[in-house]
This record gives structure tokens, C-alpha cells and sequence, in this order.
């Protein structure tokens, strides 16, 4: 038996969405794998070309940088060149890096391959986001696709402690850069067959240069300034200075946006409350969750004696919860809102911190390493509840720019968290690097971070509720519609919809005031229901009620 050309169809398109969230989730998944898998090899990449410890850690510096400071351009070049364009030149980048970093014998190839993967990463992921974005219409399917995303880059920056240690005790650290190589070549092949080509409207395509060099600087210097802080301290000449620069460099991009005709940052989009929440919140999390992926693989590897691979075991299983958290993130914001997830997700993750403070200073497996799926759940529902709140009600051609905004926030918090939570261990252990104590006073700055988020997100709802009455006063404003007079005679009345109302005959077009056209209705026929409600009219279902001692309301007037 056949499926009718028209449900066909329709299964054939949702198909290829599948395919499309797939592929887009493939890729986000080994960008964000990067992260943490890199981490794992560095002892073996110093031993091996001979680095110091501070030369090293520019293996991750180096990308840290090229990732922070191009994400804004990135995110504004996939909105005015093309989404899948950028995507598919990022992919390139990163895949091209990768081969030259793991075939490198040479510090300064490495850690210029390195670079090279920030950047191109900084492209793939606001273009992945604004991809997501635009091909699914804002509401639950949206969130459901957001959730998945979230999930995915959840499970990715935990997989890479797991997979970094597998590939490095079994093969050799250059596998953890030559693993993205196949999966990079599929993506680009797959990229122009399932992904549909969107940008800005036409004629919008000229980039502010100058403002795009200026963030791009500004972001760049902060994040080295941060990344610096745990090896020369905060009153290094190369903090106060990257510090300097950025301060320089943001204060010279806000006067130029101002007066630029086509600014990167549009001036609406930056005062968009939605927006700041989110990329607070996001800065926030890359916090906690940055550093304390650090901290606590310093604790199980040098206190308990783990190895990376059984470290990256142990960890596990807040990237599995923090799956489930973004694959089922959409059905829980549809019951509760997306504000009150936000609210639960920090409390979650605060309390899971709170329990990790009590970490056993000699063993090598607690039941309190449980804590890690509290914290994995309020990690990635807070990443889905802060996407979904910082897309809601963008114009298309700026989703690019926001996914940009809302991955910069979390890479300069990352950054921020990497400096600040191993220096808080360092110093409440005694100026061990390393201790039981110092590891537990960083997840208590951990949780305070977190607790900090869950009184952004219950100041975010409370604004919500305040806006709510403001928002109805003015929408319940009467709107003259004129209803014909009913002729003797039944009223042709459309098909009934569940909650009442008609629903629009096929074929139909509707009038430009949100009902049938007089041609298209015929004598003596009520407009239709559910399009005379989005104008403002009555609704059959409201009017069917009115008679002896009941009334349509003050807004539903028929005149």
C-alpha cells in the first residue's frame, strides 16, 4: 500500500530535516570535541617535542584566542555571505588544520595549526546554530532541534575526556587531531546536498570591516589575557596589557557602531533583554562548567592517582545526563516555560557542586562522583534554555550574529573559568597545585556561579510575569470589523476546529485584514474564525456563548 503523493511528500521533507539537524549535529559535536580531547594529550605533546610547560599550554591558548575573538565575525559573515557557505569554509579550515597538526614534528606548525582550528571553528559554530535556526520555525520544533544541539555539545565536551584518553593510552596523541579528519571530509561532501543556502535580503551583504577588526581584537586580547593568568599572574605585563587592549579596542568598537550605517552588533539587538540574560548566563556557564572540567581532571589524576582514561570514565556521566537533559529540554519548557527551566537548571547544577565539595581526599571511586549528572543535567539544560531564549523573536537575518554573541559569551567565560577555579585551588590548598581541599573550595566557586545564573533566571521570570499585563493592556484594544448582517436562512459555517472556531477551506486566500474576502465568502457567512481572531474580532466559539447574563468581553465587539 502507497502512501498519497502529499503525505509522501511530506515524509520525504521530514526526512531530509533529519538528515539536515543530523549532519549539522555531526559537525557541532566534532568542533566541540576539540575542546577537551586536546587537554588529555598535552603531557604526551610536551614529552614528545621536547615544550615547557608554559610553551604547551599555547596549544590551547592559541586556539582559545582564534575561537573567542572570531566568533562575533563569524556569526555576522554567516548571515551576509551564507550559512552553509561559512559552514562549509569552516569545516574546510578545521579538517585542514587538523591533518597539519597531527602530522606536525614542529612546535610552532602545531601550535599554528591550532590557530588555524580556532578559526576555523569560529566560523562552523554560530553558522551550525543560525542553520538550526532558520530551517526550523520558531516554537516547540525549534526547541526540540535547539535541545538535541545542546545535548550533542554536551555529550561532546565530555566525550573528549573519555576518547582523548582512549586514543592517547592506545595510539598516540596525534590521533586526537587526525580523528576529526574523515568525519570533516564527510560533512563537507554531505553540506551541499542537505543544507539550503540562507543569508540576509539582498543588498545587505557589506560587513563593517572596522568593527569587525576592533571586536575581533578586543575579544581576542581578553581571552588572552584570562588564559594567562594561572602561569604569570594577574599583574603580568601580558595580562594588564591584553586587559588594556581589550578595554581600548571595546570602547573604539562601541563609538564606531554608533555612526556605521550596517553595524556588526546592531544597536536593537544589543539592548534586547532576552539577549543579555542569555549571554550572561552563558558567560556563567562556560564558567562552571570550563573550569571545572579542569580542576576535577587535575584531582582525579594527580590526588587519586587515575589514569586519564578511568579520569574521563569517572566524568562520563554528566555528559550522558546532560543528553538526556537537552534531548527531553523541549517537552519540559512546554510545560513549564523556558524561565522556569532556566531557574531549575542553575539550581541543579549549584547543588551538584555542593555535593562535589566534599570530594575524599584518598581512594579512588565515591559515590559523591554521582554529583557529576546533577551538574550535567543543570549544564546542558542551561545551554538549551539560554539558546532558545536568545533566538526567540530574531529577525532571520541576524541569527548568525546572535549565535556568535551567545558562543562568545561561554568561550570568554570558559577562559575565565580555566584561570580563575585552578587558582582558587592552588591557593586554598596551600599553593599545592593540586589538593583534595583546594579541588573542593573551587566547586564551591563553581556553585556560586551557578547559584549566581539561578538569580539571573528568577529575575528574568519575575520581569517576564511583570511584562505580562503591560503586554495584554495593550493588545486588548477593540477593532472594528465589520460582520455582515445574517440573512434568513442557516449560516454556512466551515469545518469546527477542537477550542472552537472554523477552519480555512482549502483554496482559500485570506484577506489582508486576517479574514475571508467578501468574494470569497459567500452571502451571509460569518468571516473566518481562527483568521478574525488574529485581527481581533470574535471568535465563533466566544460568540456562541453570548446571550441572557453572558458577553463576548470587552475585545470581542461586533459592530
Amino acid at each position: 500500500m502507497s502512501l498519497p503523493q502529499g503525505e509522501w511528500e511530506i515524509v520525504k521533507q521530514d526526512g531530509r530535516q533529519i538528515l539536515r539537524l543530523t549532519l549539522i549535529l555531526v559537525a557541532s559535536f566534532m568542533v566541540v570535541l576539540d575542546f577537551s580531547i586536546v587537554n588529555v594529550a598535552l603531557p604526551s605533546i610536551q614529552r614528545e617535542l621536547g615544550l615547557s610547560a608554559s610553551a604547551v599550554q599555547w596549544v590551547i591558548t592559541g586556539y582559545a584566542i582564534a575561537f573567542g575573538g572570531l566568533l562575533v565575525l563569524g556569526g555576522r559573515a554567516a548571515d551576509l555571505l551564507g550559512r552553509r557557505r561559512m559552514f562549509i569554509v569552516g569545516l574546510l579550515i578545521f579538517t585542514a588544520s587538523s591533518l597539519s597538526g597531527g602530522l606536525a614534528h614542529d612546535p610552532v606548525l602545531l601550535i599554528s595549526s591550532r590557530v588555524l582550528q580556532g578559526a576555523g571553528a569560529a566560523l562552523v559554530a554560530p553558522s551550525a546554530l543560525s542553520l538550526i535556526t532558520t530551517s526550523f520555525t520558531e516554537g516547540d520544533l525549534r526547541n526540540r532541534a535547539l535541545g538535541m544541539y545542546g545535548a550533542t555539545a554536551s555529550v561532546g565536551f565530555v566525550a573528549g575526556q573519555v576518547l582523548g584518553g582512549v586514543l592517547v593510552e592506545f595510539t598516540s596523541w596525534r590521533a586526537v587531531f587526525l580523528v576529526n579528519v574523515p568525519v570533516g571530509i564527510a560533512a563537507i561532501a554531505m553540506a551541499p546536498r542537505l543544507l539550503a543556502d540562507s543569508r540576509g535580503p539582498a543588498g545587505s551583504n557589506r560587513l563593517d570591516a572596522r568593527g569587525a577588526l576592533l571586536i575581533t581584537t578586543a575579544m581576542a586580547a581578553l581571552v588572552l589575557a584570562v588564559s594567562e593568568v594561572d602561569f604569570t599572574g594577574w599583574l603580568s605585563p601580558v595580562v594588564l596589557g591584553g586587559l588594556a587592549l581589550f578595554a581600548a579596542c571595546g570602547a573604539a568598537f562601541v563609538v564606531a557602531e554608533r555612526h556605521h550605517p550596517a553595524p556588526l552588533l546592531p544597536a536593537a539587538l544589543v539592548r534586547r533583554p532576552a539577549l543579555r540574560t542569555a549571554g550572561s548566563l552563558n558567560l556563567l556557564l562556560g564558567l562552571w562548567n570550563g573550569g571545572e572540567m579542569l580542576v576535577l581532571s587535575l584531582y582525579f589524576q594527580e590526588v587519586l592517582r587515575d589514569s586519564p582514561l578511568v579520569t574521563g570514565l569517572v566524568i562520563a556521566p554528566q555528559g550522558v545526563v546532560g543528553f538526556i537533559a537537552g534531548a527531553f529540554g523541549a517537552r519540559l519548557a512546554r510545560r513549564i516555560g523556558i524561565q522556569r527551566v532556566l531557574v531549575i537548571t542553575c539550581a541543579t547544577a549549584a547543588a551538584g557542586f555542593l555535593i562535589l565539595t566534599r570530594l575524599p581526599q584518598t581512594g579512588h571511586y565515591s559515590p559523591l562522583f554521582l554529583a557529576v549528572m546533577l551538574v550535567g543535567f543543570g549544564t546542558a539544560g542551561t545551554a538549551f534554555g539560554t539558546m532558545v531564549t536568545a533566538t526567540q523573536g530574531i529577525d532571520r537575518s541576524e541569527q548568525g550574529v546572535v549565535g556568535g554573541v551567545i558562543n562568545t559569551s561561554r568561550q570568554i567565560g570558559a577562559a575565565l573559568g580555566a584561570a580563575a577555579l585552578p587558582a582558587i585551588a592552588e591557593a586554598a590548598g596551600r599553593n599545592q597545585q593540586v589538593s583534595a581541599s583546594g579541588t573542593s573550595e573551587a566547586m564551591l566557586a563553581a556553585a556560586v556561579a551557578a547559584a549566581l545564573g539561578m538569580v539571573i533566571a528568577i529575575r528574568r521570570l519575575r520581569a517576564g510575569r511583570r511584562a505580562e499585563p503591560a503586554e495584554a493592556a495593550e493588545t486588548a484594544v477593540p477593532v472594528p470589523v465589520s460582520v455582515p448582517v445574517p440573512v434568513p436562512g442557516p449560516v454556512p459555517v466551515a469545518a469546527a476546529v477542537p477550542g472552537g472556531g472554523q477552519r480555512l477551506h482549502p483554496g482559500r486566500r485570506p484577506h489582508a485584514a486576517g479574514y475571508h474576502a467578501a468574494a470569497d465568502r459567500p452571502e451571509g457567512c460569518l468571516p473566518d474564525s481562527g483568521n478574525l481572531a488574529a485581527a481581533g474580532g470574535p471568535v465563533l466559539s466566544d460568540l456562541s456563548r453570548t446571550g441572557p447574563g453572558r458577553s463576548a468581553g470587552p475585545v470581542h465587539q461586533v459592530r
